[in-house]
């Protein structure tokens, strides 16, 4: 029987941050999403698997063939498809065998089955290429799908695929969706892809506080996990209060021993009492008071355990909390149109066909289409970028753009100077106060924005465009979605929501593009 079994793994990062400690994972023949904050551990959980990595503590064990996919691979200036499968040298054969120059040894060892085998592979994940293809011809979301189809051609028992849906047109999301969903072995994979995700047959959860599996797709582990949630924060809410009063139990119980050992002394001073009877009664005194004293801090301790045991089922995680100004936009005025528009870097090869729209007011607009189509072209033309070979652009000159890097945030600046430069009127308070909201809280403000990770860059342009006294009546986003956590996407999601501005959003996630409620779509595939 295949399977993956992991048994008290514990691993920390160089400088000793603690990823895992002493979890258990099992894994038979079922599809397993891997979910969590980028950062958490979800690559080198993977890798542990694979064997890339070795875990501190505990083993790893796999009964069964693993397929892993391999992204981040060095490839020559005429190396093929072929290469890629491993292949190449096999497939020469049979180009030769097919013109009648292979010779009788080669004949012999010829597999007439290879090619139609890298086909179907290859089809599987919606890819038509030959194998002489070379690989530099391929865009980033066909070469992801070709390393896929590589994965598939070697029949594992389980899958170990890491984000496989980074850098795919719409076409390429659904034929690795449509994969997943018809895939009968195993399948472990890291991705912060919601409509992968709910392919799936249950959910491991990566966390601050640990290792968690959930049954079910993302969907089912949503409602488990706010389940969850509420009764964790219901009884820690509960130990806390309890906590309280037994603090003030105590000091009111001590508080009353003082007064009557202060009325004790009154009594003793007037010598109403024989000295023998009082020496007795001291020494109760002394006894109760140590035993109460005893029992209060029993009483504390246990109170106080059961707060940490209620606080380490929840995990700690600030949430936004934005209020952006009105943007004053009515929903009559023009903020953008291109007028018959042909464009492209080279005359004679336009990348944008005659292409005509307006956008009226705060409309949420979705810009979509297959790689290469001219979704970041006409960005470029809104910006003014890029010039029109044939026809106009008019735009709002109230606008702002947030590509994938955030480029008009310097990079060598604080995420503070950054919103200052780009909010000169708004005082010191102001831009903290705002950057907070932002989750950028205390010294968080000063970090240089060229060490941020994605999500923090992405968080970090809103906050300095939405965070403005008088937001811009237009923003832009391309591909905002790409290479961000849930958490992160969820963030940038509720900024989007809380702004009363025109959008327009070139992306590929339709669940991010139904979250920011669009209410109409660009299509530029026909621009092909």
């Amino acid at each position: 029987m295949s399977q993956i079994t992991l048994t008290q793994i514990s691993w920390s990062t160089p400088d000793g941050h603690k990823l895992f400690q002493n979890f258990d994972l099992n894994v038979v023949r079922e599809r397993i999403g891997i979910v969590g904050r980028n950062g958490v551990g979800k690559s080198t959980l993977l890798k542990l698997i694979s064997g890339e990595l070795q875990s501190a503590t505990g083993r790893v064990v796999v009964a069964g063939k693993l397929g892993v996919l391999q992204q981040q691979v060095q490839i020559g200036p005429d190396e093929t498809v072929a290469d890629l499968f491993g292949a190449s040298k096999a497939i020469e054969i049979l180009r030769r065998a097919e013109v009648g120059q292979a010779t009788i040894e080669e004949l012999a060892d010829a597999d007439w089955t290879l090619e139609g085998g890298i086909a179907a592979a290859l089809g599987r994940v919606g890819l038509q290429v030959r194998p002489e293809t070379r690989l530099r011809e391929l865009s980033g979301g066909q070469w992801t799908r070709a390393c896929i189809a590589v994965v598939l051609y070697q029949a594992p028992d389980f899958l170990l695929l890491d984000e496989p849906t980074n850098n795919l047109d719409r076409a390429g999301r659904e034929a690795v969706i449509s994969l997943i969903s018809n895939w009968k072995a195993g399948a472990i994979v890291s991705s912060h892809d919601r409509e992968l995700l709910e392919q799936m047959d249950a959910i491991v959860e990566l966390t601050s506080i640990g290792v968690f599996r959930y049954g079910g797709n993302w969907s089912q582990y949503r409602q488990e996990k706010a389940i969850e949630l509420e009764a964790a924060q219901h009884d820690l809410a509960h130990a806390k209060r309890h906590a309280v009063k037994v603090k003030r139990d105590a000091q009111t119980a001590l508080e009353r021993k003082q007064r009557r050992d202060a009325s004790g002394s009154k009594t003793q001073s007037r010598g109403d009492i024989p000295r023998i009877l009082l020496g007795a009664r001291k020494n109760s005194a002394e006894s109760s008071k140590g035993n109460s004293v005893r029992r209060s801090m029993q009483q504390k301790a246990r109170a106080e355990e059961t707060v940490e045991r209620a606080l380490a089922r929840v995990e700690i995680v600030d949430e936004l909390s934005i209020n952006v100004q009105p943007t004053g936009l009515s929903n009559s005025r023009i903020v953008a149109k291109f007028d018959a528009v042909s464009a492209g870097y080279d005359s004679d090869r336009p990348i944008i066909h005659d292409l005509s729209f307006s956008l009226f007011g705060p409309e949420r607009v979705a810009l979509v289409g297959p790689n290469g189509s001219g979704k970041t072209t006409v960005i470029r033309l809104l910006e003014g970028q890029v010039t029109p070979l044939h026809g106009t652009v008019s735009v709002s000159d109230n606008l702002a753009v947030l590509d994938q890097r955030v480029n008009f945030l310097d990079p060598s600046l604080s995420i503070l100077d950054n919103f200052k430069r780009r909010n000169p009127t708004s005082d010191e308070n102001l831009c903290r106060r705002t950057l907070a909201s932002f989750l950028f809280k205390s010294d968080a403000v000063l970090q240089t924005v060229g060490t941020l990770s994605g999500g923090q860059i992405l968080r970090a342009g809103l906050a300095c465009v939405l965070g403005a006294p008088k937001p811009p009546s237009m923003l832009i986003l391309d591909e905002p979605t790409n290479h961000l956590d849930i958490d992160s996407i969820e963030a940038i999601e509720q900024g989007l929501n809380a702004y009363d501005g025109a959008l327009l959003v070139a992306s590929h996630d339709d669940v991010f593009l139904n979250n920011i409620k669009t209410t109409r779509r660009i299509d530029l595939s026909n621009q092909r």
